[in-house]
């Protein structure tokens, strides 16, 4: 069987699916690899369209019907994460009066900008905001088109050489919050698959990250193709963030902060109450 599997063409993503990709992983099942942007990722996910996925946690607790979550592969901000930035010093209480550039509403880092103003402001006022792709949000900033941005991927790195200051760390919030990890990205496997085959799909995803940790050159190398231009410095210091052990196996402590998340979320009706089921 084919088994289609889709992911962001991202630098980290690349490092995890390497031992896929240059045939490290062995299996009686072929692996199609799909490269999309995780914003419509999601929004295939909604419909069930692969057979396995990188989704966001937020996306998830929309598909968790037709998805189960796979322990590897999950992304995790370990005290840092997206960020709110802008060309100046913007206070906390400033915010609801600013129309925020976000990579998307499907997105964590959006869900967690709304729980960061459920926590300082209660159920009022939501954050304003406009969608931009991702890449074009530090680009915006600094065309003046907004006054504050929600920044993902490498942008985590390279904001300040853009002139950039943090207003919002969203990791470290959330770690100062609740002592746990930030979840960020999840790969799920389709339910109808069976569970004979959801296992295998499981095991090939952390052989795959194993092999690229175990020849870490040779899969940043592969990884760098995807890099948006990021040197290689840079690239590796951004893959480090995100392919980890926490990747090769999220735990219990990664699974109690997805659970954690859903939970608040679903609370102040952000998101429906999510079962959140593991392939083990």
């Amino acid at each position: 069987m084919t088994i289609r599997i889709g992911h962001s063409p991202d630098s980290d993503d690349a490092f995890m699916f390497w031992g896929l990709a240059s045939g490290k992983v062995r299996s009686e099942h072929s692996f199609e690899h799909i490269l999309r942007d995780i914003q419509t990722l999601n929004e295939w996910a909604k419909e069930g369209r692969l057979e396995s996925s990188a989704v966001s946690v937020h996306a998830f607790s929309h598909v968790c019907d037709k998805y189960a979550l796979l322990r590897h592969g999950g992304s995790f901000g370990e005290g840092y994460g997206p960020m709110v930035v802008a060309k100046r010093p913007i206070a906390a209480e400033e915010l609801p009066g600013i129309r925020i550039a976000v990579p998307g509403r499907l997105t964590s880092a959006f869900l967690q900008l709304n729980l960061w103003f459920f926590d300082q402001f209660g159920l009022e006022p939501r954050p304003q905001h406009e969608v931009v792709p991702f890449d074009q949000i530090i680009p915006a900033l600094q065309d003046g088109k907004f006054e504050a941005g929600l920044i993902i991927h490498e942008g985590q790195l390279t904001y300040e050489q853009e002139g950039l200051v943090e207003i919002i760390n969203m990791g470290k919030w959330w770690k100062e919050r609740t002592g746990l990890p930030l979840p960020l990205g999840v790969n799920v496997v389709r339910k109808d698959l069976g569970p004979e085959l959801c296992r295998e799909v499981s095991r090939c995803m952390r052989e795959s990250i194993e092999a690229g940790l175990s020849n870490r050159k040779e899969a940043l190398a592969y990884a760098l193709q995807f890099a948006r231009g990021l040197d290689e410095s840079t690239s590796d210091e951004f893959v480090g963030m995100y392919v980890n052990d926490r990747t090769r196996d999220m735990g219990p402590e990664g699974i109690a902060a997805i659970r954690r998340m859903l939970s608040e979320a679903a609370e102040i009706g952000l998101v429906p109450k999510v079962d959140v089921e593991v392939i083990d």
